[in-house]
């Protein structure tokens, strides 16, 4: 059976100190209301280490945001798979749009980093999804598709079990627009067929994909309520506390 899981992805925000106060709220909200879904935090690197202490791992994962396509060596800055995991952290989210974008992260550094992920024991939470200009132009089927192939299809059916998927329409992350119920599902119906084709029916059942596009708690029940929508990859909502909930509570 696949889980269901909201994820927060804190981004560039937050101080260390203003980050351990956010997962102590977080902790201490869900250790009195105990979550029907999985609940992952995706913080900054220097909040790692800290926050692993800090919440209760029954109930809270924790992610780093990203990691680096090498294994270790003179990469001044990067931050290795290995290292995120000496954290305590269990997850990472790889290919983050913003990441592809600004960084230009092709699917053979994602290919590298999904590789040092899974050998380093953590779960990778992929990220694929489309601009506004290819939904325009209609190819957003044909470039979530190809994200995965190129990103992903080199894997195992073992390995592959262990990715959580994120869809993000590019043009819903931080735009207040947010993809209709029935557009969620049909791309994320158009995804599990995809991966039925090359590992199978059950493997594509069991893969969680989440949703990740403005997400929050106003929307969220109706999303989630979605066949093949197994959660949210949440943004500027998981930066506060409540609304965080507000969106966990969706599957209450």
């Amino acid at each position: 059976m696949r889980k269901n899981i909201v994820a927060g992805n804190w981004k560039m925000n937050k101080t260390l100190n203003e980050g351990i106060e956010l997962a102590k709220e977080l902790n201490d909200i869900l250790s009195k209301n105990k979550p029907n879904c999985d609940v992952v935090i995706g913080t900054p690197f220097i909040h790692l280490a800290e926050v692993t202490k800090i919440v209760d791992k029954n109930i809270i994962g924790v992610s780093a945001q990203n990691c680096a396509d090498k294994a270790s060596g003179a990469y001044t800055g990067e931050v290795s798979a290995a290292m995120v995991k000496s954290t305590g952290a269990d997850y990472v989210i790889l290919g983050h749009s913003e990441r592809r974008a600004y960084y230009g992260e092709t699917d053979e550094i994602l290919k590298n980093k999904v590789d040092l992920a899974l050998e380093n024991d953590l779960t990778p939470i992929f990220c694929i999804g489309e601009v506004l200009e290819e939904r325009e132009s209609e190819k957003h089927f044909d470039v979530v598709k190809s994200q995965i192939e190129n990103g992903l299809f080199h894997l195992s059916s073992d390995e592959f079990s262990k990715i959580v998927l994120a869809y993000e329409p590019v043009w819903a992350i931080g735009t207040g627009k947010t993809a209709s119920p029935e557009q969620a599902q049909e791309m994320h119906a158009f995804i599990r067929k995809t991966l039925a084709e090359k590992y199978g029916e059950e493997v594509a059942d069991n893969t969680s994909i989440l949703y990740g596009g403005s997400c929050k708690p106003s929307n969220a029940k109706e999303l989630f309520a979605n066949p093949d929508v197994d959660g949210g990859l949440i943004g500027g909502a998981s930066l506060n506390a409540k609304d965080f909930h507000g969106i966990i509570v969706a599957f209450d």
